[in-house]
């Protein structure tokens, strides 16, 4: 079993999820109003686990690496665009760009629909 680049890069950020949501979750306890950051909180700690589960599959050959890729990948954008967003507008008063936020949650959606396709179409056997 070979770990690719992009593997150990998703993983990374997997985990760098992770710690940014525990971070956020302690912010939010001691920012009065910080609603935001919670939910910025959750979905990061919601999303890392899955996006190391996603490499995990495609690493071990359960899911096609390529598809598990995508939907890990996408869960990452949306991330970054979601609770950056989130963040951005309760640190700097104001948002990241314009729909911003929206953008992130349609990428986390495409990354559990190709995260579906991972559980339904078979992994490549040679």
């Amino acid at each position: 079993m070979r770990v690719s680049g992009v593997d150990r890069a998703l993983a990374a950020l997997a985990c760098l999820a992770g710690l940014l949501g525990v971070a956020l979750s302690a912010a939010a306890a001691h920012v009065p109003g910080a609603d935001s950051l919670k939910t910025a909180a959750q979905f990061l700690l919601f999303h890392a686990p899955a996006i190391l589960a996603l490499v995990g599959l495609g690493t071990a050959g359960f899911a096609r690496s390529n598809l598990a890729r995508v939907a890990a990948g996408l869960l990452v954008l949306g991330l970054i665009l979601f609770c950056g967003d989130l963040s951005a507008r309760t640190w700097l008063q104001q948002p990241l760009f314009p729909m911003a936020a929206p953008s992130g949650g349609f990428a986390l959606m495409g990354g559990w629909l190709a995260g579906i396709l991972c559980a339904w179409v078979p992994a490549r056997r040679g």
